[in-house]
């Protein structure tokens, strides 16, 4: 019989490798918040960022939300570093005593579930917001990878995927774990203030010198080679010939930002193309943008694309990873092949000439993409997973 859940609260652990600028930030920023006192006591635990990435430790703060850092705990392998991190995280969960350990992203995946396992925390969660096994490595590090996953997955208790499509391929394609293993939990994220803010303010394109009337089309994310903006500004040389009013704004910082830059300067494209660095107002920026761009080369579920859905602009994807189940396979935006610049500029050039009004798409994209909604989820989920166990409750 299983045991009754315990009258405390259920004491949960998330693990993130970093609190870098991207969705799974975010995503345990606001959980860690929703899933706390009186009914859960949880805690955050992350590494240090990584030179060049910008850091999201603002946005815990602005929740209430306070780290606890392990140093050592990073995005790269390092056998030695990562015993000492396996170590302090152990050590940690004997101290904190969780009900639930939740990891996130591949690095504090492996090490906090064999972690947890070794500390025989009753409850091992694990969420794929995206994964690496194709466009990060090269093929031995990928084959790594996907040998450590694999046999994580054994010591597992639930393993979480954000879409169907990325479900499919952690299943069919990479045999990370069968099918049963695997629940989809949609991303949920605080998207009222995006829903609220006015369109065409004009805050973001006072600050940068871009014309009130001149069409915005935007991208937002790390400049890494995974995000593709090479694509971006072929696309963007593409449209400028025939619409040189255009303004394309470059949101985000990263390794990648020389090399761009130097592009663009290739391209002819000095005066429509604007580096913005890392923002923490997006909503300024959502308000004054016409289209959102993704041209990744692979993504989970991209947050910018959410958050531009919520705040009304129309977006343009490339079909990789979660996106077309996310923008419903064209029915919330328009997708393109990710190794073709015409087709991507041509559905950006639709999509600026669109007037269709978006106000109940947005309303479909709170609903289904609200923070409460994923909060409940998870309870829901953590529950039954301890409900489930026979011991591991009484400590």
């Amino acid at each position: 019989m299983s045991q009754s859940l315990p009258s405390r609260p259920l004491r949960v652990m998330r693990i993130i490798a970093r609190l870098n600028i991207g969705g799974p930030a975010v995503h345990v920023i606001l959980l860690t918040e929703r899933l706390g006192l009186p009914t859960f006591d949880s805690m955050l635990v992350c590494g240090q960022i990584g030179p060049q990435e910008g850091d999201m430790a603002y946005l815990a703060q602005q929740h209430g939300v306070e780290p606890v850092y392990v140093a050592e705990l990073g995005r790269e392998l390092s056998p030695l570093r990562d015993l000492r991190t396996l170590f302090k995280l152990w050590r940690l969960m004997r101290q904190f005593k969780p009900d639930v350990v939740h990891t996130h992203t591949a690095k504090a995946g492996f090490v906090g579930r064999l972690a947890a396992w070794l500390a025989r925390v009753p409850v091992r969660v694990h969420t794929f917001h995206g994964h690496v096994f194709r466009g990060y490595f090269g093929p031995q590090k990928t084959r790594l990878f996907l040998i450590l996953e694999r046999w994580t997955a054994r010591i597992t208790d639930k393993l979480i995927t954000i879409s169907p499509m990325l479900k499919d391929e952690l299943v069919n394609e990479f045999h990370i774990a069968p099918a049963g293993k695997f629940t989809i939990v949609p991303l949920g994220l605080d998207l009222a203030p995006f829903a609220a803010a006015p369109r065409h303010a004009g805050t973001f394109r006072a600050a940068f010198g871009i014309p009130a009337d001149a069409p915005l089309v935007g991208i937002v994310g790390r400049l890494v080679p995974i995000k593709n903006h090479e694509l971006f500004l072929a696309m963007a040389a593409q449209i400028h010939i025939d619409q040189p009013d255009v303004r394309f704004a470059i949101v985000g910082d990263g390794e990648l930002r020389a090399d761009l830059e130097a592009r663009v300067e290739a391209l002819g494209l000095r005066d429509a193309v604007i580096f913005t660095g890392w923002q923490h107002d997006l909503r300024a920026i959502y308000s004054d943008m016409d289209v959102l761009v993704i041209s990744s080369l692979n993504e989970g579920t991209p947050v910018s694309v959410i958050e531009a859905l919520a705040a009304g602009i129309p977006v343009v994807a490339t079909a990789v990873g979660g996106i077309p189940d996310l923008l419903r396979h064209g029915q919330y935006g328009r997708l393109a092949p990710v190794d073709d610049p015409d087709a991507l500029a041509d559905a950006v050039r639709a999509a600026l000439a669109d007037d269709t009004p978006h106000e109940d798409l947005q309303q479909a994209v709170l609903a289904q993409y609200g923070i409460q909604r994923l909060a409940d989820d998870l309870a829901a989920l953590y529950r039954d997973l301890l409900a489930a166990k026979h011991g591991g409750l009484d400590r």
